[in-house]
């Protein structure tokens, strides 16, 4: 598989929700970064409920004079009795600038993971952010701008769609994964707006959601759940998406060389 961004233009469409989510359904071993810039780590805070503390994770990598593939299995911390581990975040939203120098070694080192057979999912979280992981997005495999579909989410993420296709850099394969269709606006009427691919929707669930924000009970039926399931057909479209990239990409180069 691949490189997996995730990144909203504004508010809170659930990111870090939709990412965590995605991680502990991963079919194969998967790493979860953590790489949002506005400071303190949403998965020990919310999915662990402040019980596990910070050891150590972005800034210690951005600091330390070791090469980061090196250290990246120290850095990483499991996520339960899954296949999915995650590297936590800033402290706090004063270290993000810290990390200017981290993004690109960081993006090489990810990309090397896929020859041992582990996937990556960042969260990149709120974009143009002091200190946001613009290199992660420029080199992901697939970059996933979510959006609510209501009015001031769609305006927001606009601007950032038009930078996801022309920005320098520009990002790679940038697509869309919205949140809640039909709130109003459908997904043909939000893709049509922001001239990018809609590659799936999540269901607005927010009982669901709950689980892996703030770490509540797991409900009845949870794994039938509208969230699960709309979180297991993005996976699903994810790997479909990046496979047909990838052989797209093998027939141009078979091309090339004839």
């Amino acid at each position: 598989m691949a490189v997996i961004a995730l990144c909203s233009a504004s508010g809170s469409p659930g990111v870090t929700t939709t990412s965590l989510g995605l991680a502990l359904l991963w079919p194969r071993p998967v790493l979860l970064v953590e790489a949002d810039p506005t400071g303190g780590s949403g998965i020990l805070a919310g999915y662990f409920r402040g019980i596990r503390a910070y050891d150590q994770g972005l800034v210690e990598l951005a600091l330390s004079s070791s090469e980061v593939a090196d250290l990246l299995p120290r850095t990483t911390q499991p996520i339960g009795s899954s296949t999915a581990g995650f590297i936590a975040g800033t402290r706090a939203h004063t270290q993000a600038a810290a990390l200017a120098g981290l993004w690109l070694p960081l993006a090489d080192a990810l990309r090397e993971l896929e020859s041992t057979g582990q996937d990556v999912l960042v969260d990149c979280g709120r974009l143009g952010l002091t200190g946001w992981p613009e290199p992660i997005l420029a080199e992901a495999d697939l970059a996933l701008l979510l959006c609510r579909t209501h009015l001031p989410a769609i305006s927001a993420a606009r601007s950032w769609a038009d930078t996801a296709q022309r920005g320098t850099p520009a990002w790679s394969h940038p697509t869309t994964l919205l949140v809640g269709e039909g709130q109003p606006y459908s997904a043909k009427e939000v893709g049509g707006v922001l001239r990018l691919p809609v590659l799936g929707v999540m269901a607005d669930d927010p009982e669901s959601a709950e689980v892996l924000h703030r770490g509540t009970s797991i409900p009845a039926g949870f794994d039938r759940s509208p969230l699960v399931r709309s979180l297991q057909a993005a996976i699903s479209a994810i790997h479909a998406t990046v496979s047909a990239q990838r052989a797209e990409l093998s027939t141009e180069v078979y091309s090339g060389v004839q």
